[in-house]
């Protein structure tokens, strides 16, 4: 069932995982990076740091109902282990983070890093222009912007 569309202001948040902080910092200051070049006012711009990878869906979803955000960033870093437990993980964020994109009326990235080893990890979370914390503020800037023009 469909939201219906509310006014938005132009305040950006973003949901990081606490978990692999070496990575998600590195994220988050690409995503930063960019919402700044873009126009984004630190002050408008919403931090949320939640434990792991798999709590970003519900905090991305209260955000969104809470009518203040036109778009939300996801950040986080799921790294394969010796388990299953990557699989699982990382299929259960990307199908939330989907259905919030499908469900409600405003962009919600995914930019949660799902890497084989460390070193993938790090260097997607690099201080570079292949910084994925760049690349999910990029998409919801865009998609902001396409939104708005529907």
């Amino acid at each position: 069932m469909a939201k219906t569309k509310k006014k938005r202001s132009g305040n950006i948040a973003i949901v990081v995982s606490r978990f692999n902080p070496e990575v998600t910092t590195g994220l988050l200051k690409g995503a930063m990076e960019t919402l700044m070049a873009n126009g984004f006012k630190e002050e408008n711009i919403t931090i949320l740091h939640v434990p792991g990878a798999f709590e970003i869906p519900l905090a991305a979803k209260q955000l969104c109902l809470s009518g203040k955000y036109c778009g939300v960033i996801c950040l986080g870093a799921v790294i394969k282990g010796d388990t299953a437990h990557f699989e699982y993980i990382s299929e259960a964020v990307a199908h939330g983070l989907m259905k919030l994109n499908l469900e409600m009326d405003i962009p919600v990235s995914f930019g949660v890093l799902t890497c084989y080893n460390d070193e993938q990890a790090v260097k997607r979370s690099a201080d570079d222009e292949f910084n994925k914390g760049r690349e999910a503020a990029s998409a919801v800037i865009e998609m902001i912007a396409l939104l708005k023009d529907i």
